[in-house]
């Protein structure tokens, strides 16, 4: 057990948020109840995980993808007053944190997807340091994408370049595909992202450098896990991630 002052200084100090320019406010963005006894980590502050995590009795909810983003609509109507009535009617804090929980060198979703494909950075790369690259064992695009497909338990996209075997890896989850051309600038032999949009493939088929999308909810689970388990450890809590399910 903790409380909501210690949990997001904790949270704070783990992910840095000042270090980012970020899309939207990082850390404390609903404030619950003061006693934290149970977390429930998720990858976006949906209606559904909202309710899932009050059906599991949470106290808090930590997530990549939080309620308020740069340039939105400041109304509280529709889909918005729904996620906020649920959360202030049971009284639970929501914490979200967006690109510090992309960066973080050993909790964020970078370095927990890279872990779990046996990728370890020895590089970053792209605007703030986002994207992570690491020398590989030398294998071919069809051998990593299966790779991905049975690590995310999804279809993956899978752009060719020249057919090289690929020894340098880079990655960076979620909707990184315009990192794709600084990627290419490190030295990467094939690019792994989340999503892909028109001129990626083109990119692939002219610099020779393959692009793989796999997914940006998929890429992007394991950060909130990386830092739920570490705070059960340390504060003691009790806690859970709930996976919603999400094609994109």
């Amino acid at each position: 057990m903790t409380d909501r002052a210690a949990l997001e200084l904790r949270l704070n100090q783990w992910l840095e948020p000042g270090r980012f320019k970020d899309y939207g406010p990082n850390g404390l963005q609903v404030e619950g109840r003061a006693e934290v006894r149970r977390l429930v980590c998720g990858v976006t502050a949906s209606l559904a995980l909202i309710d899932a995590a009050i059906a599991a009795r949470a106290d808090a909810v930590l997530v990549h993808h939080g309620l308020f983003w740069r340039g939105q609509d400041g109304r509280v109507t529709g889909w918005m007053k729904q996620r906020l009535a649920r959360l202030l009617a049971h009284d639970v804090n929501l914490f979200a944190y967006h690109l510090p929980l992309d960066a973080h060198p050993t909790l964020g979703n970078n370095a927990q997807l890279g872990a779990r494909l046996g990728w370890t950075a020895d590089a970053r790369f792209g605007e703030q340091d986002l994207g992570f690259s690491a020398a590989i064992a030398p294998t071919d695009l069809a051998a990593l994408a299966a790779q991905l497909r049975d690590q995310l338990g999804r279809p993956v996209t899978a752009v060719s370049g020249d057919g090289r075997p690929l020894r340098r890896v880079a990655w960076c989850s979620g909707g990184a595909q315009g990192y794709f051309e600084a990627a290419i600038a490190a030295g990467a032999d094939v690019f792994v992202t989340g999503e892909i949009s028109e001129p990626q493939a083109h990119y692939a088929r002219e610099t020779g450098v393959a692009f793989v999308a796999a997914g940006h909810h998929a890429t992007e689970r394991y950060g909130v896990q990386g830092v739920g388990a570490r705070l059960a450890q340390e504060l003691g809590l009790d806690w859970q991630f709930i996976d919603i399910d999400n094609p994109a």
